[in-house]
């Protein structure tokens, strides 16, 4: 059996250290990340050319079953798969991990996008710690009047806020991590993506426990159809059942 992850994620790499050797497994990284930790198996780097290069791709490399394991904001490739799916009469399941949900004390403002997440933010408070991501700044770059603490893997490109000071990290972090940040950079509000996880789950409590509103985006819907399971040992019990 020839499966190809669509990764890039712990539970990517989670599931295709669980299949491989058994199953050939072929994960496809969309290569934003300079230094990425690479999974075994075989590993493809960068876009498929959109849903037909990638049912092309399916039927040149006799893919028997396709599992979408990307980021939960990674929305079009996840479109593009359900598509080439489809064209090429391969299996498709989602991979998810499930999101957050609020607590008692949590100051949670809801969005639906980053540009949202702008102007909420931007209401709210005049120092923002950014966890969103470095590639979606650009809804940010128009808010002069605030400062910026934006944490990425890898360093931004403009256009980008102003006012900004760029912290290099990558997760997992810690509470206490996160509370000194907090409290030496004296945030005052924090944005995040509905990511879900553990690893960058420390950030909400420690929100919490200064009392600072956190504006989050709520991630895209799957691909209407398509099967959804939360963990890689599920999705490696719907490849055995196949």
């Amino acid at each position: 059996m020839h499966v190809l992850i669509l990764g890039g994620t712990t539970e990517a790499r989670r599931l295709a250290e669980l299949l491989h050797p058994a199953v050939r497994v072929t994960s496809s990284l969309a290569g934003r990340v300079a230094s990425p930790r690479l999974p075994p198996g075989e590993v493809r780097v960068g876009g498929f050319g959109g849903a037909e290069g990638l049912a092309r791709w399916l039927r040149e490399h006799q893919v028997d079953a396709v599992i979408d394991a990307t980021h939960p904001f990674a929305g079009t490739i996840s479109f593009h798969a359900a598509g080439a799916a489809a064209e090429a009469h391969v299996p498709l399941l989602a991979l998810r991990r499930p999101g957050w949900a609020p607590v008692e004390g949590d100051d949670w403002h809801p969005v639906a996008s980053l540009e949202e997440a702008a102007d909420r933010a931007g209401a709210l408070g005049r120092r923002i710690f950014l966890t969103t991501g470095r590639m979606g700044l650009a809804a940010f770059a128009h808010i002069a009047d605030a400062w910026f603490l934006v944490r990425s893997v890898d360093p931004p490109e403009p256009p980008f806020p102003p006012r900004m000071d760029v912290l290099l990290d990558r997760g997992p972090f810690t509470l206490d991590g996160e509370r000194e940040i907090l409290r030496r950079h004296a945030v005052d509000v924090l944005v995040t993506k509905d990511s879900g996880g553990a690893a960058t789950s420390p950030k909400l409590t420690a929100a919490r426990e200064a009392g600072l509103p956190v504006v989050v985006v709520r991630r895209p819907p799957v691909p209407e159809g398509v099967p959804v399971v939360a963990g890689p040992e599920e999705a490696a019990a719907w490849l055995s059942r196949r």
